[in-house]
Protein backbone atom coordinates (compact mmCIF):
# COMPACT_ATOMS: atom_id res chain seq x y z
CA UNK A 1 0.00 0.00 0.00
CA UNK A 2 1.52 3.28 -1.16
CA UNK A 3 1.96 6.41 0.69
CA UNK A 4 0.05 9.41 -0.31
CA UNK A 5 2.10 12.11 -1.64
CA UNK A 6 0.81 15.15 0.13
CA UNK A 7 -0.88 17.54 -1.92
CA UNK A 8 0.32 21.40 -0.96
CA UNK A 9 4.23 18.99 -1.80
CA UNK A 10 2.46 18.56 -4.85
CA UNK A 11 1.34 21.95 -5.70
CA UNK A 12 4.95 23.30 -5.32
CA UNK A 13 6.24 20.75 -7.75
CA UNK A 14 8.15 18.52 -5.16
CA UNK A 15 6.72 15.48 -5.25
CA UNK A 16 5.02 12.94 -7.30
CA UNK A 17 1.31 12.93 -8.80
CA UNK A 18 -1.25 12.23 -5.57
CA UNK A 19 -2.47 9.07 -5.08
CA UNK A 20 -5.45 7.82 -3.40
CA UNK A 21 -4.09 5.35 -0.03
CA UNK A 22 -6.48 2.35 -0.84
CA UNK A 23 -7.61 -0.42 1.74
CA UNK A 24 -8.71 -3.93 0.17
CA UNK A 25 -11.84 -5.14 1.60
CA UNK A 26 -10.27 -8.23 3.00
CA UNK A 27 -7.94 -5.91 4.92
CA UNK A 28 -10.74 -4.11 6.52
CA UNK A 29 -12.41 -7.19 7.42
CA UNK A 30 -9.63 -8.89 8.79
CA UNK A 31 -8.96 -5.39 10.86
CA UNK A 32 -9.91 -5.77 14.89
CA UNK A 33 -11.09 -2.10 15.47
CA UNK A 34 -11.80 -0.67 19.16
CA UNK A 35 -15.52 -0.87 20.22
CA UNK A 36 -17.40 2.27 20.26
CA UNK A 37 -17.09 4.36 23.31
CA UNK A 38 -20.14 5.32 24.79
CA UNK A 39 -20.34 8.30 27.48
CA UNK A 40 -24.08 8.42 27.81
CA UNK A 41 -24.79 4.82 26.17
CA UNK A 42 -27.09 4.36 23.54
CA UNK A 43 -27.22 8.79 23.49
CA UNK A 44 -23.61 10.00 23.24
CA UNK A 45 -20.88 8.48 21.61
CA UNK A 46 -17.45 9.72 21.07
CA UNK A 47 -17.29 11.85 18.22
CA UNK A 48 -19.23 15.62 17.97
CA UNK A 49 -22.70 15.41 18.82
CA UNK A 50 -25.36 18.78 18.69
CA UNK A 51 -28.02 18.31 21.59
CA UNK A 52 -30.77 20.87 19.97
CA UNK A 53 -34.08 22.06 21.36
CA UNK A 54 -36.67 25.27 21.94
CA UNK A 55 -35.59 28.38 24.27
CA UNK A 56 -36.12 27.54 27.92
CA UNK A 57 -36.95 23.37 27.59
CA UNK A 58 -33.91 22.32 29.30
CA UNK A 59 -31.09 21.64 27.55
CA UNK A 60 -28.77 23.10 30.03
CA UNK A 61 -30.31 20.81 32.66
CA UNK A 62 -29.88 17.79 30.18
CA UNK A 63 -26.02 18.54 29.78
CA UNK A 64 -26.05 19.51 33.21
CA UNK A 65 -26.93 15.65 34.10
CA UNK A 66 -24.69 14.27 31.70
CA UNK A 67 -21.34 15.96 33.04
CA UNK A 68 -22.25 15.28 36.88
CA UNK A 69 -23.14 12.04 35.74
CA UNK A 70 -19.94 10.99 33.95
CA UNK A 71 -17.79 13.07 36.69
CA UNK A 72 -19.23 10.89 39.33
CA UNK A 73 -19.59 7.27 37.25
CA UNK A 74 -22.97 7.86 38.53
CA UNK A 75 -26.73 7.84 36.26
CA UNK A 76 -27.37 9.96 33.31
CA UNK A 77 -30.74 10.50 32.75
CA UNK A 78 -32.11 8.61 35.93
CA UNK A 79 -31.48 5.06 34.86
CA UNK A 80 -28.28 4.75 32.15
CA UNK A 81 -25.15 3.89 33.69
CA UNK A 82 -21.84 5.88 32.90
CA UNK A 83 -18.52 5.47 33.23
CA UNK A 84 -16.55 8.09 35.02
CA UNK A 85 -14.22 10.46 33.54
CA UNK A 86 -12.59 14.08 33.11
CA UNK A 87 -16.06 16.56 31.95
CA UNK A 88 -14.60 20.17 30.89
CA UNK A 89 -18.48 22.18 30.91
CA UNK A 90 -17.85 25.35 28.40
CA UNK A 91 -20.39 27.66 29.36
CA UNK A 92 -20.50 31.26 27.49
CA UNK A 93 -24.23 31.98 28.63
CA UNK A 94 -23.93 31.59 32.83
CA UNK A 95 -21.42 33.00 35.31
CA UNK A 96 -19.96 31.26 38.13
CA UNK A 97 -22.76 32.50 40.62
CA UNK A 98 -25.17 30.66 38.14
CA UNK A 99 -23.76 27.22 38.00
CA UNK A 100 -23.15 27.36 41.59
CA UNK A 101 -27.01 28.04 42.14
CA UNK A 102 -27.82 24.82 39.79
CA UNK A 103 -25.54 22.57 41.14
CA UNK A 104 -27.13 23.34 44.75
CA UNK A 105 -30.68 22.48 43.47
CA UNK A 106 -29.17 19.40 42.55
CA UNK A 107 -27.47 19.11 45.62
CA UNK A 108 -29.00 20.84 48.16
CA UNK A 109 -26.79 19.62 50.96
CA UNK A 110 -22.55 20.04 51.25
CA UNK A 111 -22.51 17.23 52.99
CA UNK A 112 -24.07 15.19 50.65
CA UNK A 113 -22.22 16.45 47.56
CA UNK A 114 -20.49 14.02 45.48
CA UNK A 115 -17.16 14.98 44.60
CA UNK A 116 -17.16 16.69 41.90
CA UNK A 117 -13.37 17.55 41.10
CA UNK A 118 -13.33 15.72 37.66
CA UNK A 119 -15.97 18.80 36.38
CA UNK A 120 -14.57 21.67 35.12
CA UNK A 121 -15.94 24.88 34.12
CA UNK A 122 -15.01 27.30 31.45
CA UNK A 123 -16.87 30.76 30.97
CA UNK A 124 -14.84 32.06 28.29
CA UNK A 125 -13.54 30.79 25.51
CA UNK A 126 -11.69 31.80 22.00
CA UNK A 127 -13.70 30.98 18.56
CA UNK A 128 -13.05 27.98 16.35
CA UNK A 129 -10.60 29.92 14.48
CA UNK A 130 -8.97 31.43 16.80
CA UNK A 131 -7.02 28.45 19.25
CA UNK A 132 -10.27 26.90 20.32
CA UNK A 133 -8.96 23.54 19.52
CA UNK A 134 -5.59 23.79 21.05
CA UNK A 135 -7.56 25.34 24.07
CA UNK A 136 -9.36 21.61 24.04
CA UNK A 137 -5.95 19.76 23.28
CA UNK A 138 -4.23 21.47 26.35
CA UNK A 139 -7.40 20.01 28.61
CA UNK A 140 -7.03 16.63 27.14
CA UNK A 141 -3.73 16.48 28.11
CA UNK A 142 -3.63 17.79 31.25
CA UNK A 143 -6.29 15.04 32.73
CA UNK A 144 -6.20 11.44 33.24
CA UNK A 145 -9.32 10.34 31.71
CA UNK A 146 -10.88 12.84 29.50
CA UNK A 147 -14.56 11.85 28.25
CA UNK A 148 -17.12 14.61 28.00
CA UNK A 149 -16.85 18.20 26.50
CA UNK A 150 -19.81 20.63 26.73
CA UNK A 151 -20.02 23.89 24.61
CA UNK A 152 -22.71 26.06 25.73
CA UNK A 153 -23.64 27.18 22.75
CA UNK A 154 -22.17 26.66 19.62
CA UNK A 155 -22.89 30.14 18.52
CA UNK A 156 -20.38 31.38 20.87
CA UNK A 157 -17.75 29.46 19.36
CA UNK A 158 -18.56 29.89 15.38
CA UNK A 159 -16.10 31.62 13.20
CA UNK A 160 -17.37 34.02 10.92
CA UNK A 161 -18.51 32.85 7.62
CA UNK A 162 -16.54 33.15 4.49
CA UNK A 163 -18.52 35.54 1.94
CA UNK A 164 -17.25 33.45 -0.93
CA UNK A 165 -18.85 30.33 0.58
CA UNK A 166 -22.65 29.92 0.80
CA UNK A 167 -24.17 28.87 4.51
CA UNK A 168 -23.66 25.15 4.31
CA UNK A 169 -20.28 25.25 3.03
CA UNK A 170 -19.26 27.75 5.64
CA UNK A 171 -21.35 25.79 8.91
CA UNK A 172 -19.72 22.53 7.44
CA UNK A 173 -15.96 23.74 7.21
CA UNK A 174 -16.62 25.37 10.54
CA UNK A 175 -17.61 21.98 12.76
CA UNK A 176 -15.29 20.01 10.60
CA UNK A 177 -12.03 20.16 13.03
CA UNK A 178 -14.46 19.90 16.05
CA UNK A 179 -15.32 16.41 14.96
CA UNK A 180 -12.05 15.58 13.70
CA UNK A 181 -10.85 16.46 16.94
CA UNK A 182 -13.55 14.38 18.92
CA UNK A 183 -12.97 11.06 16.96
CA UNK A 184 -9.18 11.36 16.78
CA UNK A 185 -8.93 11.28 20.60
CA UNK A 186 -11.98 9.57 21.39
CA UNK A 187 -14.01 11.97 23.09
CA UNK A 188 -17.64 13.28 23.17
CA UNK A 189 -17.73 16.69 22.26
CA UNK A 190 -21.74 17.60 22.86
CA UNK A 191 -22.46 21.42 21.54
CA UNK A 192 -25.55 22.45 22.65
CA UNK A 193 -27.85 24.57 19.83
CA UNK A 194 -31.58 26.09 19.11
CA UNK A 195 -33.84 24.64 16.93
CA UNK A 196 -35.77 26.61 14.50
CA UNK A 197 -39.11 29.00 15.44
CA UNK A 198 -40.99 27.00 13.09
CA UNK A 199 -39.89 23.62 13.96
CA UNK A 200 -40.27 21.06 11.06
CA UNK A 201 -41.72 17.69 10.35
CA UNK A 202 -39.16 15.85 11.54
CA UNK A 203 -37.69 16.97 14.56
CA UNK A 204 -34.27 15.85 13.78
CA UNK A 205 -34.35 18.14 10.62
CA UNK A 206 -35.34 21.59 13.06
CA UNK A 207 -31.86 22.90 13.64
CA UNK A 208 -31.60 26.37 13.14
CA UNK A 209 -29.12 27.20 10.55
CA UNK A 210 -28.11 25.47 7.55
CA UNK A 211 -27.72 21.92 7.39
CA UNK A 212 -23.98 21.75 7.53
CA UNK A 213 -24.04 21.26 11.09
CA UNK A 214 -26.53 18.48 11.43
CA UNK A 215 -24.10 17.11 8.16
CA UNK A 216 -20.91 17.82 9.85
CA UNK A 217 -22.06 16.18 13.42
CA UNK A 218 -21.72 12.36 14.20
CA UNK A 219 -24.88 12.40 16.59
CA UNK A 220 -27.76 14.66 16.70
CA UNK A 221 -29.84 14.80 19.40
CA UNK A 222 -33.35 17.16 19.82
CA UNK A 223 -35.26 17.66 22.86
CA UNK A 224 -38.87 18.66 21.37
CA UNK A 225 -42.34 18.83 24.03
CA UNK A 226 -45.85 18.57 22.10
CA UNK A 227 -49.21 17.40 23.12
CA UNK A 228 -47.89 14.02 23.88
CA UNK A 229 -45.21 15.43 26.56
CA UNK A 230 -41.09 15.85 25.90
CA UNK A 231 -39.23 13.66 23.48
CA UNK A 232 -35.64 12.93 23.16
CA UNK A 233 -34.82 12.34 19.67
CA UNK A 234 -31.82 10.75 18.55
CA UNK A 235 -30.11 9.98 15.20
CA UNK A 236 -26.41 9.49 14.34
CA UNK A 237 -23.70 7.19 12.66
CA UNK A 238 -22.89 5.35 15.08
CA UNK A 239 -26.47 5.28 17.34
CA UNK A 240 -29.56 3.47 16.99
CA UNK A 241 -32.31 5.57 16.29
CA UNK A 242 -34.23 6.26 19.16
CA UNK A 243 -37.57 8.26 20.71
CA UNK A 244 -37.42 8.44 24.65
CA UNK A 245 -40.30 9.53 26.65
CA UNK A 246 -38.47 12.31 29.27
CA UNK A 247 -39.74 13.88 32.19
CA UNK A 248 -38.29 16.80 33.73
CA UNK A 249 -38.71 17.54 37.31
CA UNK A 250 -36.86 19.92 40.08
CA UNK A 251 -33.91 20.20 37.48
CA UNK A 252 -33.36 16.39 36.82
CA UNK A 253 -34.32 14.71 33.59
CA UNK A 254 -35.49 11.09 33.49
CA UNK A 255 -35.84 8.57 30.53
CA UNK A 256 -39.36 6.93 31.42
CA UNK A 257 -38.86 4.61 28.44
CA UNK A 258 -39.56 4.39 25.02
CA UNK A 259 -41.97 7.10 23.99
CA UNK A 260 -44.28 5.21 21.59
CA UNK A 261 -45.05 2.81 24.41
CA UNK A 262 -45.26 5.78 27.33
CA UNK A 263 -47.62 7.53 24.63
CA UNK A 264 -49.79 4.21 23.64
CA UNK A 265 -49.74 3.91 27.73
CA UNK A 266 -51.11 7.05 28.73
CA UNK A 267 -54.16 6.98 26.17
CA UNK A 268 -54.72 3.69 27.13
CA UNK A 269 -54.99 5.74 30.50
CA UNK A 270 -57.00 8.65 29.11
CA UNK A 271 -59.23 6.06 27.74
CA UNK A 272 -59.65 4.10 30.79
CA UNK A 273 -60.49 7.02 32.55
CA UNK A 274 -62.97 8.37 30.14
CA UNK A 275 -65.25 4.98 30.64
CA UNK A 276 -64.77 4.94 34.32
CA UNK A 277 -66.44 8.25 34.76
CA UNK A 278 -68.73 8.05 31.77
CA UNK A 279 -72.73 7.80 32.80
CA UNK A 280 -73.68 5.69 29.60
CA UNK A 281 -71.24 3.23 26.80
CA UNK A 282 -69.11 5.01 24.51
CA UNK A 283 -68.64 5.01 20.85
CA UNK A 284 -64.95 5.02 19.53
CA UNK A 285 -66.36 8.76 18.32
CA UNK A 286 -67.48 9.92 21.42
CA UNK A 287 -64.37 8.53 22.47
CA UNK A 288 -61.78 10.23 19.93
CA UNK A 289 -63.93 13.74 20.59
CA UNK A 290 -63.31 13.89 24.65
CA UNK A 291 -59.47 12.40 24.54
CA UNK A 292 -58.67 14.71 21.67
CA UNK A 293 -57.17 11.04 20.04
CA UNK A 294 -58.20 10.19 16.09
CA UNK A 295 -60.70 7.98 16.12
CA UNK A 296 -58.33 5.15 14.20
CA UNK A 297 -56.31 5.03 16.87
CA UNK A 298 -58.98 4.90 19.32
CA UNK A 299 -60.14 1.76 17.51
CA UNK A 300 -56.93 -0.04 17.13
CA UNK A 301 -56.48 0.18 20.75
CA UNK A 302 -60.13 -0.43 21.81
CA UNK A 303 -59.70 -3.35 19.88
CA UNK A 304 -56.12 -4.19 21.67
CA UNK A 305 -57.90 -3.12 25.53
CA UNK A 306 -60.82 -5.52 24.80
CA UNK A 307 -58.75 -8.51 24.57
CA UNK A 308 -56.53 -7.39 27.84
CA UNK A 309 -59.47 -6.84 29.29
CA UNK A 310 -58.51 -3.25 30.43
CA UNK A 311 -62.26 -2.27 28.81
CA UNK A 312 -65.48 -3.97 27.82
CA UNK A 313 -67.42 -3.75 25.00
CA UNK A 314 -71.18 -3.71 25.33
CA UNK A 315 -72.56 -4.37 21.74
CA UNK A 316 -73.36 -2.04 18.84
CA UNK A 317 -69.65 -0.51 19.05
CA UNK A 318 -70.09 1.19 22.69
CA UNK A 319 -68.02 0.17 25.03
CA UNK A 320 -67.69 0.72 29.32
CA UNK A 321 -65.55 0.33 32.13
CA UNK A 322 -64.91 -2.88 33.56
CA UNK A 323 -66.07 -1.77 36.62
CA UNK A 324 -69.13 -0.31 35.59
CA UNK A 325 -71.51 -3.08 34.98
CA UNK A 326 -74.29 -1.02 35.41
CA UNK A 327 -74.05 0.39 32.36
CA UNK A 328 -74.12 -3.03 30.64
CA UNK A 329 -76.83 -3.63 28.94
CA UNK A 330 -75.97 -7.48 27.93
CA UNK A 331 -75.42 -9.01 31.61
CA UNK A 332 -73.38 -11.60 32.14
CA UNK A 333 -74.48 -15.19 31.95
CA UNK A 334 -73.01 -18.69 31.80
CA UNK A 335 -71.60 -18.59 28.65
CA UNK A 336 -71.79 -14.78 28.10
CA UNK A 337 -69.20 -12.37 29.02
CA UNK A 338 -71.40 -9.43 28.53
CA UNK A 339 -69.98 -8.06 25.30
CA UNK A 340 -72.03 -10.50 23.37
CA UNK A 341 -69.04 -12.20 22.15
CA UNK A 342 -67.46 -9.86 20.26
CA UNK A 343 -64.33 -7.54 20.76
CA UNK A 344 -63.83 -5.62 17.21
CA UNK A 345 -64.17 -1.92 17.27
Amino acid sequence: MNDIVPIDEYERGRGKKPRFVRTNTNSIMAAEFDPIRWTVHGYVPEGFSVLAGRQKLGKTWLAIDWALAVACGGIAMGNVPVDIGNVLYIDMENGQRRIQRRIKALYPSDQRRPDLSKLEWVTDAPSLDKGFIDALEDWRLSVDNPRLVIIDVLQRIKPVGNSARNSYENDYSAWSPLQKWAMENGIAVVGLHHTKKGGADDPLEALSGSNGLSACADTTLVLDRDSNGITLYVRGRDVDEKESAMLFSAGMWTVTGEAAEVRQSGQRGNIQVTLKEATEPMSPTELADVTGMSNGNIRKLLFNMAKAGEVQKTGRGRYIHPENQHLNPIPKTPGNNGNNGNIDP
